[in-house]
């Protein structure tokens, strides 16, 4: 199979590739937090969010730090399979051209 049909249309946003790419490396992070790191409008960041929920691919924590809502995320196994295969491919595809 040619690693391009190996890709994941989830992860073609540079959004969902950083939030994904954090959460591997971040048990736990929250939304100020990815903001910060990826730098994008809450807005911008909210939606790619619920289409990597909707997904599978993460899972929500909400809560409270005194009488703040704080809201965090974390990586489900789904969501850590399936941007592995999606970097293996993207790897393969690199590969295959060098």
């Amino acid at each position: 199979m040619n690693p391009i049909e190996q890709l994941n249309k989830i992860f073609d946003s540079r959004i969902r590739l950083g939030i994904m790419s954090s959460l591997l490396v971040n048990e736990k992070i929250s939304f100020n937090e990815l903001k910060e790191l990826i730098g994008v409008t809450d807005g911008n960041l909210a939606s790619h969010l619920k289409t990597l929920e909707e997904s599978g691919y993460l899972r929500v924590q909400k809560g409270f730090i005194g009488r703040k809502t704080n809201t965090s995320y974390s990586v489900t196994k789904a969501g850590e399979k399936a941007f592995k295969q999606h970097l293996d491919a993207l790897e393969k595809m690199i590969r295959s051209l060098q």
